[in-house]
């Protein structure tokens, strides 16, 4: 270990043949393991309720019990910096994501969402509305275009002005045809693109805290999540992600059977930073792609992706020029 990377994570290291409960005790935002001083036999089955981060040997038999462990290009002091920010989101995230492990995805997305409505009453969401500027009028409220090809569904996100944000419109839009495709047995495949330079920044940000209520906000998400529709027909649906693809963009398109990107195309989950968590159905989709702790990497750090590492990881199936 070198020593800036030691610098940062020393003040979270434990002895692994201890217990959590100095850690717990002394409310440390996240615990680190230095996998190379680890004897094999050494186990982590019982997790401490904050992020436990492992440094080094990533084929240590022990790895695979963390919540994550640092490797490219995800750096350690964006990840621990972004957890000090945030360490009540952090920890409830880590805690989501292991208990998501195996659980059918309707019952997955429905407990994301309870979590997800738990931090939008939390002091660090609070803090990071009160933080923005108030939303100016929407003159680009943009649409979803829906095109039956005969066995072929055709959906396409178009409010390219705001690189494709979803707002109310467009989310309404998204789950009436990911319906459609769901009930209509005739229809054996579905094309997801967008228009512009960006697949999609995301939900629009000038809609966040409009619902400050957790419950009413939870029961909309119950009937209008798009990704509820999306995951009864997953298997037949075909995305292409081109530039920037950032938080539900990516949670969406996770969810699909094949994801294909541009070369130039890059992928974001910042959710973090504003004290919450991948509310649009990404913290069950990713790690169903990536795997646990590669998503943990992805949302604790809120670093970007690009497409050879997407492509490395399997957040995508293919990098491809225009599709």
């Amino acid at each position: 270990m070198n020593s800036a990377l030691r610098a940062v994570i020393e003040p979270f290291l434990i002895d692994p043949s201890q217990d959590w409960s100095a850690a717990v005790e002394a409310w440390q935002p996240l615990v680190c393991v230095d996998l190379d001083r680890c004897d094999d036999g050494v186990s982590f089955e019982t997790l401490p309720p904050v992020p436990v981060i492992g440094i080094g040997n990533r084929a240590h038999p022990a790895a695979g019990m963390l919540d994550a462990v640092i490797e490219v290009p995800i750096d350690a002091a964006t990840l621990v910096r972004q957890i000090q920010r945030a360490p009540r989101a952090a920890a409830i995230i880590v805690q989501l994501l292991r208990s998501l492990e195996g659980l059918p995805l309707d019952r997955a997305l429905t407990l994301e969402s309870f979590c997800f409505g738990l931090l939008q009453g939390g002091e660090e969401y609070a803090t990071w509305l009160a933080s923005r500027t108030p939303a100016e009028a929407d003159r680009f409220p943009g649409r979803v275009i829906v095109e039956r090809r005969e066995s072929e569904l055709h959906i396409v996100l178009d409010r390219p002005q705001a690189r494709n944000a979803i707002n109310r419109e467009i989310r309404d839009q998204l789950f009436e045809a990911f319906t459609l495709a769901a009930l209509d047995p005739e229809i054996r495949s579905v094309k997801l693109r967008s228009t512009g330079k960006a697949f999609s920044v995301g939900g629009d940000l000038d809609e966040f805290g409009t619902t400050r209520d957790p419950a009413t906000a939870h029961l909309i998400r119950s009937r209008t999540l798009p990704a509820i529709a999306l995951a009864r027909c997953a298997d037949i649906v075909d995305v292409h992600v081109q530039g920037a693809c950032i938080g539900a963009g990516v949670e969406l398109s996770a969810f699909a059977g094949r994801v294909t990107a541009a070369p130039t195309a890059w992928f974001q989950l910042p959710e973090l930073a504003m004290g919450l968590l991948p509310g649009a159905g990404g913290c069950v989709s990713v790690p169903r792609r990536i795997g646990r702790q590669r998503t943990t990497l992805m949302v604790l750090s809120g670093q970007r992706i690009n497409a050879d590492t997407a492509l490395r990881w399997g957040l995508i199936d293919a990098i491809e020029r225009g599709v």
